[in-house]
């Protein structure tokens, strides 16, 4: 008779002993917790910056003015610049619904985390007048809001609270990133000395048309989302009372953004009535979970 092979040790190694995975979990837990913390802090330091505090210029009069309400045919009239204040809020309560979220099961963190940074480095690049860094920070915000956008309507919230701090935060951030993106590029043209091939009113008329295929996109992809459509509601509002209030005076431009508006508000509304009520409905074992994780 043969002899038998040696039998393998029944021992777990370092790799994969219970004990050091569950210390692991904890440590990697905290560490996301507090990278997500520092990043919200310092998302707030570069808004101070873009305030005018901490010696930095308020944007609208950074970079030459290029951003100002008046410079291009895409900026909003001032007052919309307020949703940030509502924005940042909501980052605030996302922030402390991570100490929370034990798990962070729909994996936002790390998108999260990118797109509180490239925040503060695009105020760092207005206030340095890099306009045309600017753009390119800001392209690579929208991708990561979008992918964030994108996980998040990949798997549900476990909660009321969490689809308003988590779903409602971010939809308001992509939908506002989505607008400013396109008043972004068209100040940095303007900055380049680009004139709109001498049709700045119809060029302007163009790209609120694709702000309206995003929107539309948005809605018909995401949960019936309301926060993202509405963010870029607000977004076009305030250009159509820019064009029609304040130069340069266009009411082509005006009377496009208010009808972009009710095109992506129809879309939005026509989601939610196709989902129906019981589509947002939180499931009962998830609510009991609440956004605790496991």
């Amino acid at each position: 008779m043969s002899a038998s092979a040696p039998r393998p040790s029944s021992t777990p190694g370092p790799a994969e002993h219970p004990s050091s995975l569950r210390r692991s979990l904890p440590q990697r837990s905290l560490l996301r917790r507090a990278v997500v913390t520092v990043s919200f802090l310092i998302a707030i330091l570069g808004s101070a910056v873009g305030v005018g505090a901490l010696g930095g210029e308020e944007i609208s009069e950074a970079a030459g003015g290029l951003l100002a309400a008046d410079a291009t045919h895409l900026a909003p009239a001032g007052p919309a610049f307020s949703l940030w204040t509502l924005i940042y809020v909501g980052l605030g309560a996302f922030t402390l619904w991570q100490w929370r979220d034990r798990a962070d099961e729909r994996r936002l963190a790390e998108p999260a985390i990118a797109s509180l940074l490239l925040n503060a480095a695009w105020i760092l690049s207005i206030q340095a007048g890099a306009v045309g860094l600017s753009v390119v920070v800001i392209l690579l915000l929208l991708a990561v809001l979008a992918e964030l956008f994108r996980r998040l309507a990949a798997r549900p919230p476990r909660s009321r609270l969490e689809h308003l701090v988590v779903d409602g935060t971010f939809g308001l951030y992509l939908g506002w990133v989505s607008v400013a993106t396109c008043a972004n590029i068209a100040a940095a043209l303007k900055g380049a000395g680009f004139g709109g091939f001498g049709v700045p009113d119809l060029l302007a008329v163009g790209v609120i048309a694709a702000v309206v295929a995003v929107g539309v996109g948005l809605t018909v992809y995401g949960r019936a989302p309301v926060a993202a459509p509405l963010a870029m509601i607000w977004g076009l509002a305030w250009i159509a009372v820019g064009r029609a209030t304040d130069a340069p005076d266009s009411p082509v431009v005006a009377i496009a953004a208010v009808v972009a508006a009710v095109l992506i508000a129809a879309a939005a509304v026509v989601q939610l009535l196709r989902r129906g009520p019981g589509a947002r409905r939180i499931p009962a074992h998830r609510r009991a979970t609440g956004g605790s994780g496991r």
